[in-house]
């Protein structure tokens, strides 16, 4: 059956980035007023269709920014709206059904809930689709609905979204960063194997194909993290939503899923500049969480040896399964009064780990 006699595409798009709206309005207050500002600026560029290297004229933002601000006080209330699909409406966080309609027409949607229980929804052209290790790979291309997030990546069950353009979009930031102060260090080594000064389109593809393996280590290292776990960790995540602590289990989760599969894939490749990178846009709390890692990748860009490195990652995996454990144990015996447990315990083990390797 063609797409005409089944999907709207128009009609679900719009439904779609209505959805959007209505998560922006609820969570854009999460974020610090800088990187509320930046996430706009990017989201003006985004609907307005304008190429990375176009100045923004401040003016223009600024009141597309006030007009966004007045129309999300207007749908704040507003519950999420069905999808409509062949004839029916689908509930807006079952994906799974409704990717049975778009998937087959080069389409795909996800949905689900990140930091803070914040709504996610994006729609777009499905660039490829494969398995791999037991996962269905779902690789999205131009976007036609998203939100303020637009998180590059998301595991849902046996399910990995990955985005081209918000991949994309994420990197641009990161170079433009770079750009402006030019600073000696982790992202500095990792630029200098990209031809940046030469062709910025260029290094923006080759980052983004690099990354896009690294995003999907990070995913499947992730999904490897809550094996028999997730039932009880999402339980765990809504219970400490909002706090210090649901920051710091989200490191530590983001912490085993890469000592499990992403540091050990980039530590057997003979391309420094990838593990330049991931230490470039590793955290603050992660680092703060794992600075024997620290420790060890400043040992590496002085010696050359992957030795502490290898140490660290390899010990690091079990420590933060152990981390994981107790706060499950702590928040089956506190509920919703363990976040400060929580909190004291992580940094507890912060301090124990590091010890060993001082």
């Amino acid at each position: 059956m063609g797409l005409s006699m089944v999907i709207n595409i128009d009609e679900l798009c719009e439904t779609v980035k209505f959805n959007c709206d209505i998560a922006d309005a609820r969570h854009a207050g999460d974020y610090t007023l800088c990187t509320y500002l930046m996430k706009m600026r990017e989201l003006y560029r985004w609907e307005q269709g304008y190429a990375f290297d176009v100045e923004l004229k401040n003016d223009d933002v600024g009141q597309w920014v006030r007009d966004r601000e007045e129309y999300w006080e207007a749908i704040e209330a507003q519950a999420y709206a069905s999808l409509p699909i062949a004839g029916d409406c689908h509930d807006p966080f079952e994906q799974a059904s409704v990717n049975q309609y778009l998937l087959p027409e080069g389409f795909v949607y996800s949905s689900g809930l990140g930091q803070k229980s914040a709504a996610h929804f994006f729609l777009a052209k499905l660039d490829e689709r494969r398995t791999q290790e037991g996962f269905e790979i779902l690789i999205a291309g131009k976007e036609f609905a998203r939100d303020l997030a637009s998180p590059p990546a998301m595991t849902r069950g046996d399910t990995i979204f990955i985005r081209r353009e918000s991949l994309r979009r994420w990197l641009w930031e990161r170079v433009q960063e770079w750009q402006w102060n030019r600073c000696e260090g982790a992202l500095g080594r990792a630029l200098a194997s990209y031809p940046i000064d030469d062709n910025i389109e260029r290094t923006l593809d080759d980052l983004v194909e690099d990354q896009l393996q690294m995003v999907l280590l990070h995913e499947i290292g992730e999904h490897s993290a809550g094996q028999g776990l997730e039932s009880d960790w999402q339980a765990l995540l809504m219970a400490v939503s909002g706090t210090r602590a649901e920051l710091e289990l989200r490191a530590v989760r983001d912490n085993l899923a890469d000592a499990k599969s992403t540091l050990p894939a980039l530590l057997q490749q003979p391309r420094p500049e990838l593990l330049h990178f991931y230490f470039a846009v590793l955290s603050p709390l992660r680092r703060k969480l794992y600075p024997a890692l620290m420790v060890a990748y400043e040992s590496w860009c002085q010696s050359g040896s992957t030795d502490l490195l290898e140490e660290s990652v390899a010990r690091g995996e079990s420590h933060w399964a152990k981390v994981m454990q107790a706060a499950l144990q702590i928040y089956q015996q506190e509920q919703k009064g363990c976040a400060s447990g929580i909190v004291a315990m992580v940094e507890h083990q912060t301090r124990v780990f590091s010890e060993f390797f001082q």
